[in-house]
């Protein structure tokens, strides 16, 4: 190949790079703690299709809504010693497991959680935090369609939270991430036809619990 011909490449080159078009800046509309949700099913089989294929079915859905918070240059998120929990919590008693509304976990079938068992139904989500004591709590409370401040009585996210209404208590199991996880999330693990791992991590911390169907082997 002689030098014209490489030039003639070179130029080439540089001229198909140059045409790229410079892309405006896109707009992205989320809130600062955008929503997220978790979802398994379990308790369903797959079945052949008449066309060949595979489908999933009577599987019962777990699914929890949820905010997701972003740490944006913030470290020690969950704090220390006499102040552990207080920057997530704020002035509620009770963290949301999340951020602005309540978090809400809706199981088509009945779970049992620790040694608790549950109905179908839809509960509120909370973690009482402790350091290296997490503890998940199943609430029954009614929540507020929208934020009320003169509402003293029903929830918004964890304000108003009241005890009383908790229906389940189950400590979780806490412990260390080698790297540090930018927003919060809340997932299912090691699933399985009846059982799953319900796993909330943010930072440098990961909580978990064992789920199962209710009579499930």
């Amino acid at each position: 190949m002689n030098v014209r011909s490489i030039l003639s490449m070179v130029a080439l080159c540089a001229a198909t790079t140059a045409v790229l078009p410079a892309q405006a800046v896109p707009e992205v509309k989320l809130v600062a703690s955008p929503p997220g949700q978790a979802a398994a099913q379990l308790g369903g089989r797959w079945e052949k299709t008449a066309e060949g294929g595979q489908r999933y079915v009577d599987g019962k859905w777990i699914v929890i809504d949820y905010s997701r918070p972003i740490l944006r240059g913030r470290t020690t998120i969950f704090g220390t010693g006499a102040d552990y929990g207080k920057m997530v919590t704020g002035d509620a008693a009770i963290w949301r497991a999340g951020a602005n509304d309540t978090t809400r976990l809706t199981t088509q079938a009945p779970l049992q959680i620790g040694d608790k068992t549950i109905a179908p139904g839809v509960y509120n989500v909370f973690v009482d935090l402790k350091p290296n004591q997490w503890t998940l709590v199943l609430n029954t409370q009614e929540v507020q369609p929208k934020f009320d401040p003169n509402d003293k009585v029903r929830l918004s996210g964890a304000t108003n939270y009241n005890a009383k209404y908790d229906i389940l208590r189950v400590p979780m199991t806490v412990a260390a991430r080698a790297d540090s996880l930018e927003q919060f999330t809340i997932a299912f693990a090691n699933v399985t036809a009846n059982t799953a791992k319900l796993i909330m991590t943010w930072e440098r911390t990961v909580a978990s619990v064992d789920l199962r169907l209710a009579g499930a082997k």
